[in-house]
């Protein structure tokens, strides 16, 4: 399988199949695209994907490596413990897939899991209250977000189980004091919810910060919305990401490679 771009040429390495290879790709792209809207954290954070035809097998980038830095024959492929499988250069933040590993564990539609230190995922996740019905974006999330207290930094194997049951089938959760999570069917599904819900995090803190009263649509409305927003249910981002692909590629397409 090739991809060409301009005069470059990317070939997936013939030890990996085709269907591992995309995958690889779009998530280097993922990691890419968080880069470019400032969801990185230094090095720290992950995106993790599971692979095609491999049950219990992922792929996460080397810990150590910037999000900017990743293209597809970087990422490392790993168990659900974290430990790397096979002979490869590069080594993982163990501990920090411990949340990953957890969710994908758990939940069979997690194909990929995205945790970030968004800073309006954050500081959202600060408030009481949490995301508040305020915005188009918002509702995506009506009745659809998880919450899970801040327990210290190392993910216990019984805080896991508190976060998982928290968790349940949502497809977002706010990290109080710490972060978010995205659950997605695909890579381009969790690429997409977490800027939906980036978005409706930014624009509830613009209106809070204007000090006045604020508007939030009837509960039915926002039910009637939220169910218009999912359709039929079937993962999104189908159109969305061959356009940041696009986005993606006219900048820089080494990830790629």
């Amino acid at each position: 399988m090739s991809f060409t771009h301009a005069a470059t040429e990317f070939i997936a390495p013939s030890a990996i199949s085709t269907e591992e290879w995309q995958v690889r790709v779009d998530l280097a792209a993922c990691y890419r695209l968080c880069a470019l809207n400032g969801w990185d954290d230094l090095i720290y954070t992950h995106i993790s994907a599971a692979v095609p035809g491999e049950e219990g097998r992922f792929l996460i980038n080397p810990f150590g490596f910037r999000f900017d830095e990743i293209c597809a024959s970087n990422l490392v492929k790993i168990d659900l413990q974290g430990r790397v499988v096979g002979e490869q250069k590069y080594k993982v933040n163990v501990t920090g897939f411990a949340i990953h590993g957890a969710v994908h564990a758990a939940r069979s539609d997690a194909i990929c899991v995205m945790h970030l230190h968004n800073a309006n995922g954050i500081a959202v996740g600060m408030q009481k209250n949490g995301l508040l019905p305020l915005s188009q974006h918002a509702l995506r999330f009506y009745e659809q977000v998880a919450y899970h207290d801040y327990e210290g930094l190392a993910l216990s194997p019984q805080e896991q189980s508190r976060l998982i049951a928290n968790l349940g089938g949502y497809p977002a959760m706010f990290l109080r004091n710490h972060g978010t999570l995205i659950s997605g069917r695909t890579v381009a599904e969790a690429f997409v919810l977490m800027d939906t819900l980036d978005k409706a995090c930014g624009f509830q803190l613009k209106a809070q910060s204007g000090g006045g009263e604020l508007s939030m649509p009837a509960h039915e409305i926002c039910r009637k919305t939220y169910r218009e927003l999912i359709g039929d249910g079937s993962p999104e981002g189908v159109l969305e990401w061959p356009a940041l692909l696009r986005k993606l590629d006219a900048i820089d397409n080494s990830y790629r490679q």
